[in-house]
């Protein structure tokens, strides 16, 4: 019911990861993020515990690998997950289980990896790692943004979509992108794109609000400093 995927910045250190899905709001449970740290994806039937898992396994400095493993053996019914891990090394690995639904499959690039599940056919990850090597000139972000939309338009979900959430951290130890389109009857992945290009022009201004309010600019808005 779900596609996705995490990704590096090799330039920045940056780590963040786009996903979309048929089910509501879908981002906030499968998606898990520490800056500097790494990346989780904790999908189909999901259970977000293994996502914090993860996060914790890294920050003890355990690679992709050795994540994915104890994640697979912590809790009971892993049978039904579905999971990628990419650590702050670019290392990444997948998993699913055996009764994940409809087709499953993933694919690891250079600084990502994308994985699936009831999608139109096993090629989907493969395109959006394919993307996200092609737009390596952009920032994380847009590169997956770019990743997702290849992956919709080789055929994504084999079902109608209704949510996408696209998360990043750069040095902050909070999300400098974190966007979420958690039900549209249709076209989730196309109104979140139409949101980070509002939100692209604006996004070191908020993080500049931070730390410096006197230098940061005015949006207009009534109450805005």
């Amino acid at each position: 019911m779900t596609f996705s995927i995490a990704g590096r910045c090799e330039r920045t250190g940056a780590l963040g990861a786009a996903i979309s899905s048929s089910s509501i709001a879908v981002a906030s449970r499968c998606v898990w993020i520490l800056p500097r740290t790494g990346v989780v994806l904790s999908q189909n039937v999901t259970d977000p515990r293994l996502g914090l898992l993860g996060l914790k396994l890294l920050q003890d400095g355990f690679g992709a690998a050795a994540v994915l493993d104890q994640m697979q053996r912590a809790r009971p019914h892993a049978a039904w997950r579905q999971l990628a891990v990419l650590d702050a090394d670019s290392a990444s690995s997948w998993a699913s289980g055996e009764h994940a639904l409809g087709t499953h499959t993933g694919a690891s690039g250079p600084d990502c990896i994308a994985v699936g599940n009831m999608l139109a056919h096993a090629r989907i990850p493969q395109a959006m790692v394919a993307a996200f090597a092609e737009h390596a000139a952009d920032d994380l972000p847009t590169r997956l943004l770019k990743a997702i939309q290849a992956g919709l338009k080789e055929g994504g979900e084999a079902g109608p979509l209704h949510s996408a959430g696209l998360k990043v951290f750069t040095d902050e130890p909070w999300p400098t992108v974190d966007l979420r389109v958690d039900w549209e009857d249709e076209g989730p992945i196309e109104k979140l794109s139409a949101l980070w290009a509002l939100y692209q022009p604006q996004m070191a201004d908020y993080v500049l609000r931070s730390k410096e309010p006197s230098r940061a600019p005015s949006y207009g808005v009534p109450g805005d400093l």
